[in-house]
Formats: C-alpha cells, structure tokens, sequence
C-alpha cells in the first residue's frame, strides 16, 4: 500500500503543471456545456478572483523567505533583457502609429502585449526547481514591473487614446495591481526574517510547498484563460493570428533569455525571467488598455509557456534520474 501511495504521490509532483493545465481548462469546457451551471458564474468568478491573490501571496511570501536581501542585486543580463523587452515594446508601437492601417494589426497588438507583459510572479518557483538563481529572478521581476508602469501608459495611449485616463493615473493604475501581488509579499517575508527568526527558520521547512500552492493556482489561471478564449466572439481568423502571435513572441523569448544568458553564465534565469509571464496581469492590461480581443493572446501565451515549463521539468527529473539512478 505504501508503494502504490509514494507512487502516486510521485506522479503527482512529477507532472503537477501538466495536470494542473487539464484540471484547469476541463472545468471550465465542463461548465461553459452544462446550462444548469450558468447561475453560478459570477459566484463561481468572484471566487477564483478572491482566491487566486491570496494563492500568490502565500506562495511569492514563502519563495521570498529563502531569499536574503544581500542576494537581490542587479545584474549585467537584466540590462540586456530590459532592452530587448521594452525595446521591441516601443518598435511594435512605433510600427502601428505610423502604419495605422497594417495588416495582421490583432497580431501585432498580441505581440506587444505579450513582450511587454511582466515576468510572472510565479518565475522564481520555477526557476528554483529547474536549478537557476531566484533572487535574480525576483530582482528583475522587480526592474520589469516597473518599467511596464512607465511603458504602457507612455506608448498604449499613441495607439489607443483614453479619454480621462492621463499618464500619472494609468502609473498609479498598474502599481497597484503589482504591490499587492509582488512588493507586499517581499516586505512581509523580510519583516519575518529579522523580527521572527523562530518563526521564519519553521517556515523555511516548507519553502517547497510554494510549488503546490503554485500548482493549484496555475488551475485557476488556464480555467480563466479558457474562459477568455472560449467567451471571445471575434472569428476564428483572429483568434488564430492571436494565437500565433503569442506562440512565436513565446518561442522568441525563451530563446533570447537564455541566450543572453549563457553569456553571463545564467542562462535558466534569464530564459525564465524574460519568457514566463505574469499572464494574468497581461489579460488585464490587454482589456484595460488595448483593444480588448487582445487580452486573449494572455489566455494563449499562458498556455504556452507552461508547456514549455512542463517539457523543461520532465527534461531537468530525466537528467537529475540520470545522475542519480
């Protein structure tokens, strides 16, 4: 009985984001096809928005407490990924300012959303469990953020001008989406740290279980992904050019990161800071501040780079199976 359990506990932690991708998307198509469930719906959404915060929370708080604050330094690679990121950001933009008319403009709007999209909170979990550095991870995490703040509201409204919406509000906008989920947990985790050692030396017997909890939140995340998807009436033609758009701008920076990184010696950090998105940050901004079909190409990319994930997870057990037979 004991091997079947740790057997099954095996499989379970082995293949924890691939499971949580199907649970995700399988709850929603379940519930998009069964009518009876349709009251629900907004009960069931306020829930998954209540829950999800407080998943990340706990899971960025327990990450953070493995990190000392000396280790939370910037690097030359982040340099080189901020320019990349932001840089095409601005090309993109550029591009559909003076050429208002181009073809493939969904496309495009996807792409500048999904460069521009800040590294996911849940970066730095990954990141430790492929063998990278995590407080540089976090430390860009930072840089990136803060950059978004000043770029969209700088660069979007030239291509969608909001009335009413002036710079200083649309910063104030994006900062208080990010505190919360990014700064809080930081501070809180440090506060821990030095004022309760005790505390904070039990907690770090449980650092590994931010990979759970990161787990359960991922369902969360590709359900709504599913539902933005599934919800969205613009055509198949769209969602395809959408949809590829967020697979190459994926490819591409997953490929960029790590092979910036391999200059500087870095190249899992790297490829996961600048590839592993905050996507559901990136669904907001999309309706917040772009044309709103765009926000799909958050629901996408979601998809995307946690494949990814999973493939690079099932490749570093595999090679760490190897070492250790």
């Amino acid at each position: 009985m004991g091997e079947y359990r740790y057997t099954f506990v095996k499989f379970l932690k082995d293949w924890a984001l691939i499971i949580g991708m199907i649970v995700g998307a399988s709850l929603y198509l379940v519930y998009h096809a069964i009518p009876a469930l349709h009251p629900a719906g907004p009960v069931l959404e306020l829930i998954v928005k209540k829950v999800q915060p407080i998943l990340l929370f706990a899971m960025l708080f327990l990450s953070f407490c493995k990190i000392e604050p000396h280790q939370m330094r910037p690097h030359k690679w982040m340099l080189w990924l901020l320019l990349v990121q932001c840089g095409l950001f601005v090309g993109l933009a550029l591009l559909l300012v003076f050429f208002p008319d181009i073809p493939l403009r969904y496309g495009i709007e996807s792409a500048m959303l999904c460069l521009i999209c800040p590294t996911a909170t849940a970066c730095a979990v990954v990141t430790g469990k492929l063998g990278g550095n995590m407080a540089g991870v976090v430390t860009y995490t930072v840089l990136i953020n803060l950059a978004v703040a000043v770029l969209v509201p700088l660069m979007v409204p030239l291509i969608h001008p909001m009335e009413g919406l002036t710079f200083s509000e649309a910063f104030v906008k994006i900062l208080a989406k990010v505190f919360p989920l990014l700064i809080l947990p930081c501070l809180s985790a440090w506060l821990v740290r030095y004022l309760l050692p005790k505390f904070h030396a039990w907690l770090l017997q449980y650092t590994n279980l931010s990979f759970y909890i990161w787990s359960v939140s991922l369902t969360l995340a590709i359900l709504m992904s599913t539902r933005a998807i599934v919800q969205n009436d613009s055509g198949a033609v769209v969602l395809w050019e959408i949809g590829v758009a967020s697979l190459l701008t994926c490819a591409l920076q997953f490929w960029l990161g790590r092979r910036i990184g391999r200059r500087y010696k870095c190249p899992i950090s790297a490829g996961q800071a600048l590839g592993q998105k905050n996507t559901v940050f990136g669904i907001w901004m999309g309706y917040t501040f772009m044309t709103p079909v765009v926000s799909v190409a958050g629901g996408f990319y979601s998809i995307w780079h946690n494949c990814y994930n999973t493939y690079q997870m099932y490749r570093k057990r595999k090679q760490d199976e190897a070492r250790h037979p």
